[in-house]
């Protein structure tokens, strides 16, 4: 079988970006299935399914629909994580179907604001885009995946994603490098922050009942 992530390596300038069209184009009146989008991917690029899911959630303090496609992304990246060759959904999932509205909306941010990671990706440090290295880039992106539901915090993570399957399909192991430093940089800074919530609270709880009591 012809692996889709070598023929976008082999010609960046059509790869994504046409495929995401494509989806719009090919959609009728009430839209894909998320069963009918795996298929016509040739139901083996786990970096373009991921890609083609995080791409909604790029847009600024989204909220409902990272919490939706979240859940799909998750489980395609852990069977990455786990070494699955080709992806697989629940049929339950599978079922859910995207709205031609929502697709056409997908491929025009995809044409006006993602052309630059086409033009910028190719097949270079391979090491870190292959192998062993896509399991690294499967944790980085359930590392992601877990703090894109959170509400009103959708877009970093979501450059992760993009920049962590951009790198798979591209076999580029720069952009994958780069969003395993996006995803790790932001799920600190979450931790941090959500420690210092933590931490700031309890000392705000004792010097209220020292001067209380």
């Amino acid at each position: 079988m012809t692996d889709l992530r070598n023929q976008h390596a082999d010609d960046p300038r059509q790869g994504f970006i046409a495929l995401v069209a494509s989806l719009a184009a090919a959609s009728g009146p009430d839209g894909l299935t998320l069963h009918e989008i795996r298929d016509r991917l040739d139901e083996r690029a786990f970096g373009l399914m991921i890609l083609i899911l995080a791409i909604p959630c790029l847009v600024p303090a989204l909220y409902g629909v990272p919490q939706i496609v979240g859940v799909p992304i998750l489980i395609l990246a852990v069977q990455m994580l786990a070494g699955r060759v080709e992806p697989w959904l629940p049929e339950a999932v599978l079922r859910r179907r995207v709205s031609k509205a929502w697709l056409e909306r997908m491929a025009d941010f995809a044409t006006k604001r993602m052309g630059w990671f086409e033009r910028l990706s190719r097949p270079r440090l391979t090491v870190f885009a292959e192998g062993w290295a896509e399991r690294a880039a499967a944790f980085f992106m359930i590392l992601a995946t877990l703090t894109i539901v959170l509400p009103m915090t959708n877009t970093v993570p979501s450059v992760a994603l993009t920049l962590l399957s951009v790198g798979l399909i591209q076999r580029d192991g720069l952009f994958v490098a780069a969003g395993a430093a996006v995803a790790t940089a932001w799920a600190g800074a979450l931790a941090t922050v959500g420690i210092g919530l933590v931490v700031g609270a309890g000392w705000a709880v004792g010097l209220l009942a020292r001067f209380g009591g």
